[in-house]
């Protein structure tokens, strides 16, 4: 395949969301590979010098985010991941972090005139 990337899957973590991220990661390793890309998994601890010597190492082309939850969701990995300057899929540190809070997210919301719940909590 011409447009075969070196792509790299996050997934597991340190999250309480652990099985659901490595559930998905599977599934989205076998797409890749599927599609004749050369993939590598990442299951990245808390250590966060062995994520970055890693990710030198491996040199891909793209990170595919399949972490769930803190430091997966929340803007914590995006921030590593721009920080030594790998692309990534998933939305930016920003993006992330204020979707982490329901608070900030549901004044996003507002403000852009979209109709929201009467509580932070979440509808029923």
């Amino acid at each position: 395949m011409s447009n075969s990337k070196r792509i790299t899957v996050l997934m597991g973590g340190i999250s309480s969301e652990r099985e659901v991220s490595l559930a998905s990661g599977k599934g989205v390793v076998e797409a890749l590979r599927s599609l004749g890309h050369t993939v590598s998994t990442l299951d990245p601890g808390a250590d966060l010098a062995a994520l970055v010597t890693t990710l030198t190492e491996q040199k891909p082309d793209v990170v595919f985010n399949a972490l769930h939850g803190r430091f997966g969701e929340d803007g914590c990995i995006q921030g590593v991941l721009n920080w030594i300057g790998v692309p990534y899929t998933h939305s930016g540190i920003r993006a992330s972090a204020t979707a982490m809070d329901k608070a900030a997210a549901r004044a996003v919301f507002l403000s852009a005139g979209l109709a929201g719940c009467g509580r932070q909590a979440g509808c029923h």
